[in-house]
């Protein structure tokens, strides 16, 4: 049900910079790009193309990244939304 939530508002919303967002706060966590991947369970050209905002992202890769720094999908999309 949370993660249906958190869909809705990734399409009710403008989210154009969440890849941007996404390598600042993997840099700002001194990760790479292959470690940020390899870590949260993603193909790292498919992360490559989402902070190059070259493709869409799914609540699903969302939820995985997010993790990894700790967070519920609703906190990271929280603090995106803060910049």
């Amino acid at each position: 049900m949370i993660l249906y939530l958190l869909y809705c508002i990734i399409t009710i919303m403008q989210y154009d910079n969440l890849g941007k967002f996404i390598k600042l706060k993997r840099e700002k966590a001194g990760l790479s790009l292959n470690k940020l991947a390899n870590t949260a369970g993603i193909d790292p050209a498919i992360l490559s193309r989402i902070e190059n905002q070259k493709q869409g992202i799914k609540i699903n890769i969302i939820k995985d990244i997010a993790s990894v720094f700790e967070q519920t999908p609703a906190e990271f999309l929280l603090e995106f939304e803060k910049i």
